[in-house]
């Protein structure tokens, strides 16, 4: 019934959740097919994944469109396409106009990754966007997600990107400022402190091309960084007045 395409970290995490109550398959352009029956569901080639009722994509943000193109004349009529991008702004436009129109679109993005949720998804946050859907698939698909005691956020591609800039890139950017800059657990330390470490453990965990793709494909990112920095200068400033 659920076709997933990619099987990176938040694949696996997607499709042992999935596996609990759907037939799941899924396909990987490398060989995973261990990994993939460990999660639950089935190992399949790219043909019969996308003729399944729902396709999930979780593929990097920098492969979708060319994933899109590919799996485009593959869709059965009436399936639901569901991304699950840490931007939306791009990949929206990206499946309006590269998947058929006898498809839906739902455009998400779980706020959550494998860490954070790989022993409950009990108030973990996920981002909707009803781009192309029936109201009554659509009702279904929300049903089903909030008995999983999901947190639904329900906006536009436009209002969720410009906020991630913050919530997700910003922070993003820090920690892996913050790995450059050697921190690391000391002896005298704060807690204020640990929570920067923290910050960094977290993006440690994710990749650097989910770093750059959530910086490149983010139209408003670019903007919150260098207010930042000039927040950060304004404060250096201060300090060498004393």
């Amino acid at each position: 019934m659920i076709g997933i395409i990619g099987l990176g970290r938040f694949g696996k995490l997607t499709a042992r959740y999935l596996s609990e109550d759907f037939d799941v398959f899924v396909f990987n352009r490398t060989e995973k097919s261990a990994e993939i029956k460990k999660s639950g569901a089935r190992t399949s080639s790219l043909k019969p994944v996308c003729q399944q009722k729902i396709v999930i994509l979780c593929v990097p943000i920098s492969t979708l469109k060319e994933v899109l193109i590919k799996i485009g004349p593959l869709l059965k009529r009436d399936s639901v396409v569901v991304d699950v991008c840490s931007v939306k702004v791009y990949p929206t436009r990206w499946m309006k106009a590269s998947l058929p129109e006898t498809v839906s679109i739902l455009a998400t993005h779980p706020i959550f990754g494998p860490d954070s949720a790989s022993d409950s998804l009990k108030d973990r946050k996920i981002f909707l966007s009803p781009i192309r859907i029936d109201k009554k698939q659509y009702r279904k698909i929300k049903t089903y997600l909030a008995s999983k005691e999901l947190v639904l956020i329900e906006s536009t591609p436009e209002d969720h990107d410009e906020q991630i800039a913050v919530s997700l890139a910003l922070t993003h950017y820090i920690g892996r400022t913050l790995s450059e800059f050697g921190a690391a657990p000391l002896d005298i330390d704060s807690e204020g402190y640990k929570r920067l470490l923290h910050i960094l453990e977290v993006v440690e965990h994710d990749t650097w091309q989910l770093f750059y793709d959530m910086h490149r494909y983010n139209p408003y990112a670019q903007k919150k960084r260098a207010a930042f920095m000039q927040a950060m200068q304004k404060i250096e400033d201060q300090l060498q007045c004393y």
